[in-house]
């Protein structure tokens, strides 16, 4: 079997997308070896194919970035491999300049507008080091994919490569039922919202979701994921004492996760228009929820706000004000629509799911085989 080595950034355990990618490339024919980093918190993992996790002396900043991508550079040059997929940028000049020494075949998943991330539109020396990487290295691929039609465009635009579209859909999930002591547990007799995500950072709504939540009768909030602002979140719980209204949960198994997602009233997916990489973007959670056949209120970020919108599957906002978006929760919940969404959610899971999208793939990587 030909293998494809797989390299995030991350240490595996909830990219969701990298692993729905490995599962369909290893149904293909194909032998799957993905690369990561193990971090002291980081869960157990186990899958189906070969995982490497490296530990590092450093795990944040520039001297991270730097040692990752020394220590990838010299594994991927000495381990097997027919294919090189690299995901994101972070990863993509070690790929690159392995491709190049060993002759092999590289293939770019951009899972974001990289150089448009918040963490670096207000480091500009930083971003310029990044663009300059993408610059040097873009022009010279052949097999791009990202996450949607808008991005894809702009990369077309900037570097005139063509880019096949492979968006963050879930796949089709079917539910076991649910025991009645869990939701018990979860939500009792309240309703129940839910914000999840692997990176819930800055300007991803997560604050004013939580004081929100001091405007908001008779539902609790779950934020379930990991992200740099939890430590905010939990300060603004307890400065405003909404312990019994908000709960702040780590990663979770994707199974596990996925039944919270499915008892939850509402979906919130509430991403800022402070930059680009934001504004385009079009999360898991989205997904996820659609799935759950979960009613989403998200922010009027560009791609979103149109899925919500043509699927008639909840409520769009404008605004980041915590009262407003409390009433338009409240209002959510008695809403006359509210069983149209739910409705409208079954066929949406059925016309979104990893197992249509996945197609594109095939396309692709058929001729590594």
């Amino acid at each position: 079997m030909k293998t494809i080595v797989v390299s995030v950034t991350n240490d595996l355990v909830i990219d969701q997308r990298v692993h729905k990618v490995c599962i369909t490339l290893q149904e293909m024919g194909f032998s799957i070896h993905l690369i990561g980093r193990k971090l002291k918190n980081s869960l157990p993992i186990d899958r189906n194919y070969r995982t490497t996790r490296i530990k590092l002396l450093f795990n944040r900043g520039p001297l991270f970035y730097a040692e990752y991508n020394f220590r990838l550079f010299w594994f991927l040059l000495f381990t097997k491999k027919e294919v090189l997929l690299s995901n994101d940028l972070d990863t993509l000049l070690s790929n690159f300049l392995v491709s190049k020494i060993t002759n092999k075949p590289i293939v770019y998943d951009s899972h974001e507008l990289f150089t448009e991330v918040p963490e670096l539109i207000h480091r500009p020396k930083v971003q310029k080091v990044w663009l300059a990487i993408e610059q040097f290295i873009f022009p010279k691929l052949k097999d791009v994919f990202t996450v949607n039609q808008l991005i894809a465009d702009i990369y077309y635009n900037k570097y005139k490569v063509p880019i096949k579209v492979l968006r963050n859909i879930a796949p089709r999930y079917h539910f076991t039922s649910i025991e009645e002591d869990f939701v018990q547990k979860v939500k009792g007799d309240s309703k129940m919202l839910i914000l999840q995500g692997a990176g819930i950072n800055i300007d991803r709504g997560g604050e004013e979701a939580v004081e929100m939540m001091r405007y908001v009768d008779g539902a609790v909030l779950y934020i379930i994921g990991s992200g740099d602002v939890f430590p905010l979140l939990q300060k603004i719980v307890d400065k405003y004492q909404l312990q019994n209204k908000v709960f702040l949960l780590g990663r979770r198994p994707y199974d596990e996760l996925m039944t919270y997602t499915k008892i939850a009233d509402i979906g919130l997916s509430l991403d800022k228009n402070t930059n680009l990489n934001y504004e385009y973007s079009l999360p898991n959670k989205v997904f996820d929820y659609i799935q759950a056949e979960t009613p989403l209120l998200v922010s009027n970020r560009r791609v979103v706000a149109k899925l919500v919108n043509d699927e008639n599957i909840g409520e769009v906002i404008s605004h980041h004000n915590p009262k407003k978006m409390a009433k338009k929760v409240m209002e959510m919940l008695d809403s006359p629509d509210y069983e149209v969404w739910k409705n409208n959610l079954k066929a949406a899971a059925q016309k979104y799911n990893w197992e249509k999208e996945s197609e594109v793939i095939k396309q692709v990587y058929s001729k590594f085989l």
